[in-house]
Order: C-alpha cells, then structure tokens, then sequence
C-alpha cells in the first residue's frame, strides 16, 4: 500500500472547536495554553502561540468544527488530493484560514471535517513554552472504519493498534509522518473528539508547563505516565466546555517498522500507573 500521506509529510497544524461561550473558551486558551487572543468577524476567536493555533467559532461544546492538516508542500496537497479522488472521497472546499491555495477538505466516515493544504508562512512571534499542535484522537464506535480511512484510503501509515481479546480493534494510531499519531481513535459509546494534544518534547518542558497550569489555578485531570503505544510522556487537563487537552514529550519516532498490537489493558494506556480506558466495556467487564 502506498502511505501517500506520510509521502506527503502531513502534521496536524491547527484546529477549530465550536463552543458556547467563544469567548471564554479563548481566554483560556490564552492565558492557561499562553497563545495570542484576537477577535475575528462573527464572534470567531483566533488563538496562536508558538507553532499552536486553535480557532473558536459559536456553536455545541466540545463538536470539532475542523482539523487542519498541513502537507510539506504543494506537491504533496495534489498527491494527496489526487489518492482520495481515486478512492471516491468526496472533495470539498476548506475554511481554514491558515491553508494556503489549493487547499481541499473531506469527512471522515464519523462526518469530522479535516482539511489538507500548504500552511500559510506564521506572523505570530509570541515567546512561550514548548508546545506545538501535535495529534488529534477521536472517539468512535466503529475503529475498524476509521483505520480502513485514514490508512486505507488517504495513505496514513499504521502504527499501532490496541486489540480486545477478540481481536477487534480498542484504539488505532495513525501517522502521517514520522511521528507516531498525529491522528488515532479509540472505540466508545459516543462520536466525537476524545482529546487533542500538544507536543512539549522534553520531559523538563512537562514540568514547566505543569508549573504553568498550577500558575492558573488549573489542576491536572490524569498524569503524570507514560503510554505504551507511542512511549510518550504525558498528563491531561480539561478546558472550561470540557475537551481534554493532553500535553506529551518524548513521542516515539517511527520509520520502518511492523505494526505493533497491544493488548486492551490499564498497562497499555499508562505503563506507570492507573489509565482511563475509553471502551464501555473492558475485556474483563467492567465499565471504564
């Protein structure tokens, strides 16, 4: 199979979340995630910081309005585009900002709105804690179908699956580059985003951003751990509509190797400690 993404460099560059309250959800983004704040034509927010940006737009909390994709270049948009024509995707115009000409979109089998394109040069030079965009990963009730999308279909490469005792898939990692997932899933009893994350890269930049969020009154939801899938470092907090913010360092970089398949378990998630598993129902039957 040709991973025409991954040839194309694809890295989760932005996102864009509806909420209630607009304006309250950017000032926490602001001031607790340390972007800039400015307020867009028609109570859209716009929130960037260093290598991190995050649109905010009227509408249902914690609904993804979109995900920006960033490709290397202009080549690897028309390659990309070229791949989801030949398997019938329906292409579709973007409203992102921050993508250049010749941006396109589509929607995933669960009807998520995730654009492609070139990234438009940055002019935001705020100074802050290390802390790109790094994955997005939905909840969903069919991880079959997702993986048979983003890897089947756009060319994401696999990289790890988490299996239940009956082989059927709990959580798919996709790549479209060389870092571990910067698109995954894991199964649910709802349709969703699960949580989008951002990338400190060093264990110390964790500790600093902790420092950060007690700064701000704001308290740690899960972490500090360390997944297996990914080997990354982590904790989690939750924005005021209750989307669940990962930051992570140390994710594995991945090149040439077989998909790797982990067991649907506590330790899988969080080899330190206790996890969240997101299933309804664990291997064992009990409700996580």
């Amino acid at each position: 199979m040709t991973l025409t993404a991954v040839q194309a460099g694809v890295y989760l560059h932005h996102l864009c979340f509806e909420s209630s309250d607009p304006a309250r959800l950017a000032r926490f983004y602001g001031d607790v995630m340390n972007m800039d704040v400015t307020k867009m034509a028609d109570g859209e927010w716009r929130c960037e910081g260093p290598a991190r940006r995050m649109i905010i737009v009227p509408g249902n909390d914690k609904k993804l309005a979109f995900a920006g994709m960033a490709c290397r270049d202009k080549d690897g948009v028309q390659d990309l585009k070229s791949r989801a024509q030949s398997e019938g995707i329906k292409i579709l115009e973007s409203p992102s900002p921050y993508l250049g000409a010749g941006s396109f979109a589509v929607r995933d089998p669960d009807g998520h709105l995730i654009c492609f394109g070139a990234a438009k040069a940055s002019e935001n030079t705020k100074k802050g804690i290390s802390g790109p965009v790094q994955h997005l990963t939905f909840a969903s009730l069919d991880v079959e179908r997702f993986a048979e999308f983003y890897h089947g279909k756009l060319g994401f490469g696999l990289s790890d699956r988490v299996l239940h005792s009956d082989g059927s898939m709990a959580t798919c990692f996709t790549r479209g580059n060389h870092e571990h997932h910067n698109i995954a899933c894991f199964k649910s009893d709802r349709v969703g985003v699960d949580h989008h994350s951002y990338e400190a890269g060093e264990w110390i930049t964790i500790r600093d951003w902790c420092d950060h969020f007690a700064a701000h009154n704001v308290q740690l939801m899960w972490g500090p751990g360390r997944h297996g899938p990914g080997n990354n470092l982590f904790i989690f907090i939750v924005d005021p509509d209750g989307n669940w913010i990962e930051v992570s360092a140390e994710l594995e970089v991945v090149h040439d190797r077989p998909v790797k398949d982990w067991p649907q378990a506590e330790r899988t998630l969080n080899k330190w400690g206790k996890a969240i598993l997101r299933t309804p129902v664990s291997d064992k039957g009990a409700t996580a």
